[in-house]
């Protein structure tokens, strides 16, 4: 069985109360979770949370509800001891597989999960993957005074488009089997898989400038499918 395990705690810190903040009209989490609903992917899709408002929504709509320890929602809980718990807490099977999902994933589609869970019958986890849009290799340290110093000066002269693409972490889901999640393989590692994403395919979301670029870019694809059905 699949399960999707959507971790949404009340407290967050940056932008408050952001898993239930409306987007465009709606509450956030509702975005992903329509889309892991749609899917047809998942036998159960749990939001995991230590607040009673955000549980009572997600009941709403049509998701389970897990009631989350006050532990484990700090800002030293990792993901990791998110899905660990749920997994204890739900009774999940060993060969299980578990999606954990970001609530303010919004831009999450269903072919992505796919390829994820696809990319399992070769890695351990797998999750999406942005490339940075500009080569980390010329980028500065810049001191109190605002001088400069290249962290790899090596790479003073070389043109940007020769350098190698370097990638981060697209902030949308991570794929693995409950063994994995219980194991010791690390979540990014040589174990893991990349499935690779365009800049206007995922917007991470930690200050209100990210949440406008995110509206923008989900505005954007709607217009866009919609000229693509004309």
């Amino acid at each position: 069985m699949n399960i999707a395990i959507m971790p949404a705690r009340g407290g967050s810190k940056r932008i408050v109360r952001k898993n239930l903040k409306e987007f465009l009209g709606k509450p956030i989490l509702s975005y992903p979770l329509h889309v892991l609903q749609q899917s047809d992917i998942f036998g159960r899709i749990v939001v995991s949370s230590d607040d009673d408002e955000i549980l009572f929504v997600a009941k709403t709509l049509g998701a389970e509800p897990l009631l989350r320890p006050k532990e484990l929602s700090d800002d030293f809980a990792t993901t990791r001891d998110v899905v660990v718990h749920a997994i204890d807490a739900l009774g999940l099977e060993s060969d299980s597989n578990v999606c954990c999902i970001y609530p303010t994933a919004v831009l999450v589609c269903e072919k992505t999960l796919r390829d994820g869970q696809e990319a399992l019958a070769h890695f351990a986890f797998s999750f999406p993957v942005v490339a940075y849009d500009y080569p980390i290799w010329r980028a500065f340290e810049r001191d109190k005074k605002g001088a400069l110093a290249m962290l790899y000066p090596q790479h003073l002269g070389a043109r940007s488009q020769d350098l190698p693409r370097i990638w981060h972490d697209a902030g949308q889901f991570y794929w693995g089997a409950v063994r994995d999640w219980l194991g010791e393989i690390p979540l990014f590692g040589e174990r893991s898989y990349g499935i690779e994403l365009g800049a206007m395919d995922a917007q991470d979301i930690d200050t209100m400038d990210d949440w406008a670029i995110a509206e923008l870019k989900y505005q954007l694809r709607i217009c866009n499918n919609n000229l693509g059905q004309a």
